[in-house]
């Protein structure tokens, strides 16, 4: 994936994929992921989201990682915590109370990096990642979770009408990639907003990935 792409985009402020608030899908659609207190949830490509605070307060326990290492101690500061940080396999791991986040490539993660993990949180891993690089990427998140079940949140759109990312990644191209690993289900659909939906009239779209028995 392109490191330096995202490391300009935080530099230069144009993270419009940053949301001022926990998603709605993943508030709205929490429970069909089944987790209880004390489970644990990775969220890959997770910037500096407020949907890792949310999660905590479920009582869960969260991993994430993100290339951008300010990022990662934004998060932190913005809840408070003093992490520990050390260095592991090219990564930088920051962890605190129940949040471990490690700063660096998403493909430099292991399973040992990751420990048990009950489920994955995809709101804006996907879209990032170029169509060509998808595959790789679905491959390694299954290889290095388990393949855990998912919420995977997504849009759809006319590609030509806009660059990504993010990326359009319509129905079709998710079953392309997970329908070997999970049964996969729409469970909501809606018209999205910022700039994807002013410029494209695209479709947002949480999908619920059960692994396959």
């Amino acid at each position: 994936m392109e490191q330096e792409f995202w490391q300009a985009r935080w530099r230069e402020n144009r993270i419009g994929f940053h949301e001022a608030a926990p998603n709605s899908l993943l508030t709205k659609h929490f429970s069909q992921l089944g987790l209880e207190a004390g489970h644990s949830v990775f969220v890959p490509l997770c910037g500096k989201a407020l949907d890792l605070d949310w999660l905590l307060s479920k009582g869960l326990r969260v991993t994430g990682v993100e290339f951008n290492q300010g990022a990662v101690e934004e998060v932190f500061a913005r809840l408070g915590l003093a992490p520990e940080v050390s260095r592991q396999d090219g990564l930088i791991r920051y962890q605190a109370d129940g949040l471990t986040l490690y700063a660096g490539d998403f493909f430099a993660l292991s399973p040992a990096h990751l420990g048990r993990v009950d489920a994955v949180y995809d709101r804006a891993a996907l879209v990032a990642v170029k169509p060509e690089d998808r595959q790789a990427y679905a491959a390694h998140l299954n290889r290095i979770t388990g393949t855990a079940r998912q919420m995977l949140i997504g849009f759809d759109y006319d590609q030509s009408l806009m660059d990504g990312p993010p990326f359009s990644v319509p129905g079709s191209a998710v079953q392309a990639l997970y329908q070997g690993s999970h049964e996969i289900t729409l469970i909501e659909e809606r018209a999205a907003d910022g700039r994807v939906g002013e410029r494209c009239n695209a479709l947002e779209q949480a999908w619920l990935l059960e692994p396959l028995s």
